[in-house]
């Protein structure tokens, strides 16, 4: 199974930037879909950006639509979550994620916290 493991989570001011990176275990492109999920404290899980990968199309959550860019390195097997802009309500625990044969994410590394202080 693939295995996902994240990292570039921390503490920043608002207005500040943050990349998260995802290390995948396999081919990117022999996993259908990837995606970036965070959750806040008492909030459910909302997927923020998602990947077709064979495709490369990318779609984004209302929220952070024109802060957040998500993207592949398929020779490293790493996705990226460019934050910028980021505010206080941006602060959550990210997963990055994959759906091996469809969209129906099955595989969730641990998780990354993001801190955004006013």
């Amino acid at each position: 199974q693939v295995q996902l493991v994240e990292s570039g989570g921390g503490s920043v001011q608002a207005g500040g930037s943050l990349r998260l990176s995802c290390t995948v275990s396999t081919y990117i492109i022999n996993v259908a879909c990837m995606a970036w999920f965070r959750q806040a404290p008492g909030k459910e899980r909302e997927e923020v950006a998602g990947l077709y990968t064979l495709a490369g199309i990318i779609t984004y959550a209302d929220s952070v639509k024109g802060r957040f860019t998500m993207s592949q390195d398929n020779a490293k097997n790493m996705i990226y979550l460019q934050m910028n802009t980021l505010r206080p309500e941006d602060t959550a625990m990210y997963y990055c994620a994959a759906g091996e044969h469809s969209c129906e994410y099955n595989v969730w590394g641990q998780g990354t916290q993001v801190t955004v202080s006013a």
